[in-house]
């Protein structure tokens, strides 16, 4: 995959379109704290794009986290898009929901986790609670790539000249 507009500008695997070391990068090292769950949300998928099962253990929430967290060599994250980021509910226990689909690759194969997640504050911070995944006929048609538009991956081509 590459994500490099030019020579020198690396984009974020997050697909905001941003820098990477003004978007996830900053978060992910520690330089920055993610203001809002959906810089989380982003930040946790590009940590597990590039295998950092440290940071995606550091922000899951202490009543949800697992003592291990097991992930497949062979599957690649290939892209990420936000469908919606709920508003925080106001209150001691602030709460938010991020739903997004994550696109994959697994060998020859290709499939998506189309998931709204829950994040609570804890200690200050935004942490990942739990998720609701849909199966893939839940899938709006509005989340499909069409074969002229972008790559998801954020590689500049196509999706059909791409990932498609």
């Amino acid at each position: 995959m590459n994500n490099t507009n030019n020579s020198s500008v690396i984009v974020c695997l997050c697909g905001s379109g941003k820098e990477s070391e003004m978007c996830c990068r900053p978060v992910i090292s520690g330089r920055a704290k993610a203001l809002n769950p959906e810089q989380l949300m982003r930040s946790r998928y590009t940590a597990y794009a590039m295998g950092n099962t440290a940071y995606i253990l550091q922000t899951w929430h202490s009543s949800t986290r697992p003592v291990e967290l097991f992930t497949e060599d062979d599957l690649n994250w290939t892209g990420l898009r936000v469908l919606k980021s709920m508003p925080v509910t106001p209150g001691p226990d602030e709460e938010a929901y991020v739903e997004f689909i994550a696109r994959y690759q697994k060998g020859l194969e290709t499939g998506q986790l189309h998931e709204r997640s829950r994040f609570l504050q804890e200690q200050g911070e935004w942490r990942y609670v739990d998720g609701i995944q849909f199966a893939p006929s839940e899938i709006i048609a509005e989340s499909k790539p069409g074969r002229n538009d972008p790559c998801h991956c954020g590689s500049g081509k196509k999706y059909k000249k791409c990932c498609g």
